[in-house]
């Protein structure tokens, strides 16, 4: 098996962080508009965080998707959650520069809480970049790779795929599927470190191609599946059928992996 050279650390073997170099101006109208509809102390919002294409630097206006981590000063109680809901779908729909707006929620003890660490500290640190507010990654350290970060992000994959997988079977039109297949392509893509990781922790991907060179380095006979939903990822068209089936395939196949 060839070597896989590290990737997304630094020359000290910590994560690479998503850095905080000038954003797209493409995307800074709509950032502002982001952190001035989101600020009001009613919405409770300790801190925005972006993370994905534009945290990066490499969105595609009209492509891409704008990213966002919200942290919350409180728990949150439903009618808040459904008023968060509401602002996300007003602003996705006022900017069309971007094809959907997510909406990641916590709050500040839960990312705080030491048992979450792995989860939402390294997410914070390595991941996001603070937009407004309180900015919470400055409570870590650095991190370096490893496998406890990937269960703690993505140990959920086969339950959340499981639920994509029920979304996609009773979605009532093709753009709504497509799109719910658009997302679950990336969750399984993103979750593949649980299994490359096992054997070699050194490298931490970021991208979905990176997701990808590594996973197929380590399993090449997954190169063609692997192809299939980085495709749908970027570009989702597979008819509903051929899409479930390659999804429960590849899903019962990492299961059986894990052990």
């Amino acid at each position: 098996m060839s070597t896989v050279q590290p990737t997304g650390v630094d020359a000290d073997g910590y994560v690479l962080s998503v850095g905080d170099g000038p954003l797209q101006p493409e995307f800074q109208p709509l950032l502002e508009d982001v952190c001035l509809t989101l600020s009001p102390v009613e919405l409770g919002v300790d801190g925005v965080y972006l993370y994905g294409s534009v945290a990066r630097g490499d969105a595609s206006p009209g492509i891409s998707d704008l990213d966002l981590t919200l942290v919350l000063r409180e728990p949150p109680d439903a009618p808040l959650l459904e008023h968060l809901e509401q602002t996300r779908l007003t602003l996705e729909q006022r900017h069309p520069e971007v094809t959907k707006i997510d909406f990641d929620i916590g709050h500040r003890a839960q990312v705080l809480a030491p048992e979450h660490k792995n989860r939402w500290g390294f997410w914070l640190k390595h991941h996001c970049r603070c937009v407004w507010g309180n900015d919470l990654a400055v409570h870590f350290e650095r991190f370096r790779p490893s496998r406890d970060i990937a269960l703690a992000l993505n140990g959920d994959f086969a339950q959340a795929l499981a639920t994509y997988r029920t979304r996609i079977e009773h979605a009532a039109t093709a753009p709504e599927r497509l799109r719910l297949e658009r997302e679950a392509s990336r969750k399984l893509i993103r979750a593949t470190p649980l299994l490359s990781l096992a054997q070699d922790a050194s490298s931490w991907p970021h991208t979905l191609e990176e997701h990808v060179a590594l996973f197929v380095q380590r399993y090449p006979a997954m190169r063609i599946q692997m192809a299939f939903f980085l495709f749908e990822a970027r570009n989702p068209s597979a008819e509903r059928e051929p899409f479930l089936a390659r999804l429960d395939t590849f899903v019962a196949w990492m299961v059986s992996e894990q052990g």
